[in-house]
């Protein structure tokens, strides 16, 4: 039976829009900027993400006066659903290189070498069935098909929390191992403080997740789906935030400088 799928239980606001996209846009600048400044490519995804959260709103402002129209409705619902996958990407990578930097390989769960391979391979699956479930969600004509679209997002989310998860595990783990370790301690990197800003922002997305994984479970009679503000404050605010904080990456040393008894040793 065909159904009439409301894209919009309000109107969007149109200033709150072209904050967020004014926001993301000038943050992802700064990454640019950075990124160009110090050559860390492995912090491309957060460009990327930023990009994706910027167009997402901006099409939100143009859904202010368009609220019957599919595509900006699709193309919000599929770029701020997918940015902070991108975001967590570039966070796995961190972890990896500080990992490599401090030679801390036989204090982490995974070798430095594979950290990227198996969270980033987890990060691309948990972006394709997400992006399928929303595409299926957009397109939806009936009631079986929006459902559809609702449980693959949630299936997604769902193992983005998972993957998530992990991560932090492996990262709490070698912090907890690397605390007894001399060699580790003896370097000039201040890698607990990186780790400690690793935390906030592996917190600041997975709240964000959860907070999807309830908007979707709820499904579109849900308080999330028909109440702005949850957007704005649970996954808006905490994005942006994310993206502040890892600014600071780009000032780390990954190459691994000299440990002070090795400059000891050379006098």
């Amino acid at each position: 039976m065909a159904v009439q799928y409301v894209l919009w239980y309000y109107t969007p606001s149109l200033i709150g829009a072209i904050v967020m996209a004014a926001y993301f846009g000038l943050a992802s600048l700064a990454h640019l900027v950075r990124l160009v400044q110090t050559r860390a490519r492995f912090c491309i995804p957060f460009i990327i993400g930023g990009i994706f959260e910027a167009v997402g709103y901006g099409a939100r402002a143009v859904a202010h006066y368009n609220t019957d129209k599919t595509l900006p409705y699709a193309i919000q619902s599929l770029l701020i659903l997918l940015g902070p996958i991108l975001f967590a990407a570039s966070v796995y990578m961190i972890l990896g290189r500080l990992i490599r930097a401090t030679n801390g390989d036989s204090h982490s769960l995974i070798p430095s070498k594979w950290m990227t391979k198996v969270f980033v391979g987890g990060d691309v699956l948990c972006f394709v069935v997400q992006g399928v479930g929303a595409g299926v969600l957009s397109g939806a004509k009936t009631h079986s098909r929006v459902k559809l679209g609702e449980y693959i997002i949630l299936a997604g989310l769902c193992l983005q929390i998972i993957v998530f998860g992990f991560f932090v595990v492996v990262a709490a783990n070698f912090h907890s191992r690397a605390r007894h370790s001399p060699d580790i301690l003896a370097t000039n990197i201040p890698w607990q403080r990186y780790l400690y800003m690793l935390y906030l922002v592996s917190t600041l997305i997975s709240s964000r997740n959860i907070f999807r994984v309830i908007e979707y479970a709820w499904g579109s009679g849900g308080y999330p789906l028909r109440h702005e503000w949850t957007l704005y404050v649970f996954d808006g605010a905490l994005m942006a935030v994310v993206l502040l904080i890892c600014l600071a990456w780009y000032s780390i040393n990954f190459t691994g400088p000299p440990r002070r008894y090795d400059q000891e040793a050379k006098r």
